[in-house]
Formats: C-alpha cells, sequence, structure tokens
C-alpha cells in the first residue's frame, strides 16, 4: 500500500488566529503535512513552542529586538535556524523546501512574501486578503505567469472556490459574498458614534484576531473580500454583490448564466477551508462538528446598510477606480484600525480617515509594485497625519 508523500508547508503568520488553526489542521493530519517554515511578528513565546513541537527548518521573528529569545531557546535544537526582520520573510517564503506557503499574515506585509513564493514556483494559500487588494492585477499576472496555484483560505473565497469546481466551462453570471453584519448590524451612525474597542471586538460568530475583527464590524472585511474576489475569480466589478446573513452558514454563493445557484454551507469554522486549501484537490476527512439543519431552522438575508457602515461603499468605489486607489483604501484602513485601537479615534472617524486618504494620496492608474509600495507610504504618512492632527475628513 503506498502513502502520499506530506506535503511541505511554510506558514507565515503562525501565532495569529488562522496560523494556529493552521497547525490544528496539520496535527492532526499528521502523515500529510510537514511544517518546513515559521514566522511571528512579536509573539516569541508561542512561536518557540510552535518550532519545538513542529520542528522546521527555519523560523522567523519579524521583531530584531526578539531575535536572541528565540535564538537562545533554540540553542538547542540545531535543525531549526533562527532568523529575523522583514527581509527574512521573503527569503523563506522563496526557500526550496516548500511546496506552499500559507500566508496567514494580516496587512500589507503579506505582499512581498507572497511574490517572493509565487516567483519561486510555490502554490499559495491565501489567507491574507491585503495582497490582492493591494496588487490584485500584479499578482495574478505573476500567477498565470509561474503556474502556480492560489487557493483561497478566506471562508467567503473558499465557499465561492469550491462551488466552481467543476464548473469550469460555464461562466459566472455573478458571485454572491455573504456577510454576517458584525456586532454592530442595525445599528444608527448616531448609535456607532459611541461604540467602544471592547464592544466592536466582541464579533458574533467568528473568533478572529482584533484587526480583522474591527474590520468585520465596520464591513471593511467585506469591502476587503470584495476587492479580493474581482482578482481570485476574474470578475468585472458588476458581478459581485455582498449581502447579510447573521447566521454566517452560508459561506457565499454563485450564480451561473442559466441562473442557477449554488452555494457552500457549514458552520463558522475557519479549520475547514483552511484545510480544503492545503489539502486541495483532495477533502481530507475531519473530526469538525457537523451542521444540523434542525439547529438552524431559519436563514435571514438582508441588504448591507452602506451609508451607515460606509467602509463598503468606499471599497466599492476603489475597485471601480482601480489603479493605487485600492492599496491606499488599504493602507489607510491598516492606520485608522490601528489608532481605534489605541483610542485615538472614534468607531465611524475610521471610514473619515479613509476617505480622505483616497481624495488626498496621489492617484496611479498603472502602478508598477515598486508604485504599490511607494503608495502604502505615502498613504501611511497621511493618514497618520490626520490621526495626529485630530482631522479625519477629507
Amino acid at each position: 500500500m503506498s502513502f502520499p508523500i506530506p506535503k511541505r508547508v511554510a506558514l507565515l503568520g503562525a501565532t495569529g488566529s488562522i496560523g494556529t488553526q493552521a497547525l490544528d489542521v496539520m496535527r492532526a493530519h499528521p502523515t500529510r503535512f510537514t511544517v518546513t517554515a515559521l514566522s511571528a511578528q512579536s509573539n516569541a513565546e508561542l512561536l518557540i513552542a510552535q518550532a519545538r513541537e513542529f520542528r522546521p527548518a527555519v523560523v522567523v521573528i519579524g521583531d530584531e529586538a526578539k531575535y536572541e529569545t528565540v535564538k537562545t531557546a533554540l540553542a538547542n535544537q540545531p535543525e531549526t535556524e533562527v532568523l529575523a526582520g522583514v527581509a527574512a520573510l521573503t527569503e523563506i517564503a522563496a526557500r526550496p523546501d516548500s511546496d506552499i506557503v500559507l500566508t496567514a499574515m494580516v496587512g500589507y506585509a503579506g505582499l512581498l512574501p507572497t511574490v517572493a513564493a509565487i516567483q519561486a514556483g510555490k502554490d499559495i494559500a491565501l489567507a491574507n486578503k491585503e495582497t490582492l487588494v493591494v496588487a490584485g492585477q500584479l499578482i495574478t499576472e505573476l500567477v498565470r505567469k509561474y503556474k502556480v496555484k492560489l487557493l483561497p483560505v478566506d471562508s467567503e473565497h473558499s465557499a465561492i472556490f469550491q462551488c466552481l469546481v467543476g464548473e469550469e466551462q460555464n461562466p459566472i453570471e455573478k458571485i454572491i459574498l455573504t456577510a454576517s453584519g458584525g456586532p454592530f448590524r442595525g445599528r444608527s451612525r448616531t448609535e456607532l458614534a459611541t461604540v467602544t474597542k471592547a464592544q466592536a471586538l466582541k464579533h458574533p460568530n467568528w473568533d478572529m484576531g482584533a484587526k480583522i475583527t474591527i474590520d468585520s464590524a465596520s464591513l471593511m472585511n467585506k469591502g476587503l473580500e470584495v476587492i479580493e474576489a474581482k482578482w481570485l475569480f476574474g470578475l468585472r466589478d458588476d458581478q459581485i454583490d455582498v449581502v447579510v446573513h447573521p447566521q454566517s452558514i452560508i459561506h457565499s454563493l454563485v450564480q451561473f448564466q442559466d441562473g442557477s445557484l449554488k452555494a457552500q454551507l457549514g458552520l463558522p469554522d475557519m479549520k475547514l477551508p483552511i484545510q480544503y486549501a492545503l489539502g486541495y484537490p483532495e477533502r481530507l476527512s475531519s473530526d469538525f462538528p457537523r451542521f444540523d439543519f434542525l439547529a438552524y431552522p431559519q436563514f435571514t438575508f438582508e441588504q448591507p446598510d452602506t451609508a451607515t457602515f460606509r467602509n463598503l461603499a468606499l471599497s466599492f468605489e476603489a475597485m471601480r477606480r482601480g489603479g493605487n486607489a485600492p492599496c491606499i483604501l488599504n493602507a489607510a484602513n491598516e492606520v485608522a484600525v490601528a489608532a481605534f485601537l489605541r483610542d485615538e479615534i472614534g468607531f465611524l472617524e475610521m471610514s473619515d480617515l479613509v476617505e480622505s486618504c483616497l481624495t488626498k494620496v496621489s492617484y496611479l492608474a498603472t502602478p508598477s509594485l515598486d508604485d504599490y509600495m511607494h503608495t502604502d507610504q505615502e498613504t501611511r504618512r497621511v493618514a497618520q497625519t490626520l490621526v495626529g492632527s485630530g482631522t479625519k475628513s477629507a
């Protein structure tokens, strides 16, 4: 009896929500996966524990001040090289000892390692939606050039991807991304003006990191997913809809040219899309909880309130403008969320800051990779100035 060769996985962002759940998946399938690389930005303690368990060839701690801590802790594990800094992330993403790179880093930081991995011929399990938001055209061109797979990990995009298996010859009429609506669904702008950080960090259905949870509360997460979907599935702007589905059981839908709809359903558990991406094209067995229709006797749907939650409207606007506008949107939002988490701006002021940056930062219709990098830097400077001055609106 023959056994499959374990797939070699480089995991960037190992200590975050997606990263730890990905390791749960690989822990459950020790003969199917082996971990070749792990990275973390600042959680040295957890990175050390993960390295001791999975014994990768290399670990990277992004915060160079914690290099000696990690190096010393792993001194008796000579098979594991310890590196630090941003450049090291790009290096390990391109190493020849991995088959697939799971990019679970949060934000713009995932862009350059993803580019390096694609150019090195690695398949990408993409949990870092900002990579396609910032540079979707560039990334999709590189994927075609280097003939690698781009496998979505976001639950919504995984759902679309799964619905399209076997439908390669059938044109998509449109896709419908579902949104939970977050913790403030149904609230007015007056009510949102006074919400606190603690309230915004309580998502009703998903357990995620702080940045993604705030994005979900503001509907920016759904806006970023709209832009990501455009590039993942080669869609026109008018082929993407969003509907609020508070139960978070239908993870997204595809409508074909005959009017038929296909949906992927399941309990809100990120381990399933992670496992699907890592195991693709095979569906690996799991002991995940099974969905029971009788526990969910009703599915409900609503239109998103883009007048109240303006980030979703701003995301559609940035997508329609194209060029570096989505890059501006993303960088401004990263600054806005960080400022909100530091109690420097209010919940509604995050959208004000993003809108202001979209008008103030230089627009480029056909940016290069260097242009994206400069746009990100310029936007962050403008956004930080707006936070510091207390002026968030244009």
